[in-house]
């Protein structure tokens, strides 16, 4: 009974933003997207438009990009929080850039100025948000507007590692519920996948790249990779 609901309530919201699209509605605003041809995209490969963690798609949470060489290669993320969760491996970080807000360009973490805690939604992160600027005086003014308060990337990136651990927890809560979305989306939407995968950004290259899944694409295809990762 249970995945049979799961199943109504994700074809119900599929059609729901297919009807939405065909009546000439506004589908809701993510704050955090921007048109795919204002998005910088500092890494390669054929997954480069997927968080190289996560595998969120990273022009539709542009506003928090961060990217970094990871040993040696360009990587980019949605979040500060997958960025710390590279900082948490074995790997080698540097070279640290942020999205500034004001010109969504990126700009090297030491000359930003985040505000934290805004009203504007996280990314990856359960409650704490994170948007940089290029001037504190820019960052002064989002936060008179959105609230939150102004720091530099040291005391950004200490508050994220505070949160780890518990952001971790609501992010595999979250990923587990869409995965098995996905197991679902998967069997009523896709040709047989045998391939194996080593991270979410791979799968949704795959799917798109071969067709598997037909025109899937938002929150379904993130669905569908990871439950292709994690089965």
């Amino acid at each position: 009974m249970k995945r049979v609901l799961v199943l109504i309530f994700t074809l119900v919201a599929l059609l729901s933003a297919e009807g939405m699209m065909k009546s000439g509605m506004k589908m809701p605003k993510n704050y955090r997207a921007v048109p795919f041809a204002k998005a910088q995209i500092l890494q390669s490969g054929s997954s480069k438009m997927y968080c190289n963690r996560c595998g969120m798609t990273l022009p539709m949470f542009y506003r928090t990009n961060h990217a970094a060489k990871v040993d040696g290669k360009m990587t980019q993320f949605c979040s500060m929080y997958c960025l710390v969760e590279a900082m948490n491996s074995s790997k080698s970080v540097s070279d640290i850039q942020v999205v500034d807000n004001s010109t969504l360009k990126f700009i090297p973490v030491n000359k930003a100025w985040y505000v934290v805690g805004s009203s504007k939604p996280a990314t990856m992160a359960a409650k704490v948000s994170k948007y940089a600027f290029g001037t504190k005086e820019a960052a002064k003014k989002f936060a008179k507007e959105f609230g939150g308060k102004v720091v530099n990337f040291k005391e950004a990136l200490a508050l994220a590692k505070a949160d780890f651990k518990s952001d971790t927890k609501a992010k595999n809560m979250r990923q587990a519920m869409a995965a098995k979305k996905g197991a679902l989306i998967y069997k009523k939407m896709c040709k047989a996948i045998d391939k194996k995968f080593t991270t979410v950004a791979e799968a949704k290259s795959y799917i798109k790249s071969s067709g598997a899944c037909g025109n899937i694409k938002g929150k379904p295809l993130q669905a569908v990779g990871l439950y292709l990762l994690k089965r």
